[in-house]
């Protein structure tokens, strides 16, 4: 692969198609037509969201003059980097969580980022203080109350215990 490629490891391949045409001044459109490849299929690889396969690759580097695998490479660099954060998917320590907060749910397939809102807000209706103490632990505090404070299920919540004494 030609080094000036090298630093694009784990990038889309289609980002680095696209601005390699718009380093050349060359329109999208055109292009993809001259290559006997719908437009709205070119669009999608260079915004992304769809892959580029072996063949399509090859026209691409012929037309541009690229070395041959160029694109193919960027594409395998860019699935293998994919895999890897689906890998390491930071997750909270399912085995302190109780089974019984996400019964209804696939554990599992929780994206644990996206979904941030609900996990915390679902922790601090149903679960009990490990729960409560790990999810604190695994977003942080100022998240964790920051969250509660958006919840309008039930309010206030609190993060700490509070310790009442008697007198």
């Amino acid at each position: 692969m030609i080094r000036q490629f090298e630093k694009y490891r784990g990038i889309h391949p289609g980002i680095v198609l696209d601005r390699e045409l718009k380093k050349r001044s060359i329109k999208q459109r055109p292009f993809a037509l001259s290559l006997e490849e719908h437009p709205q299929t070119f669009n999608a690889i260079t915004k992304g969201k769809r892959g580029i396969s072996t063949a399509l690759a090859l026209k691409i580097e012929r037309q541009l003059g690229l070395e041959e695998g160029t694109l193919v490479i960027l594409q395998a660099y860019y699935d293998i980097q994919k895999i890897k954060e689906k890998e390491i998917k930071r997750t909270p320590d399912l085995h302190i969580l109780s089974k019984a907060l996400f019964w209804d749910t696939d554990i599992q397939q929780i994206d644990w980022e996206r979904q941030y809102r609900a996990v915390i807000q679902r922790v601090f209706e149903r679960g009990n203080e490990n729960d409560k103490n790990e999810i604190i632990r695994f977003y942080g505090v100022e998240k964790v109350s920051q969250a509660l404070q958006e919840s309008n299920i039930r309010n206030p919540y609190t993060i700490y215990r509070s310790n009442k004494t008697t007198d």
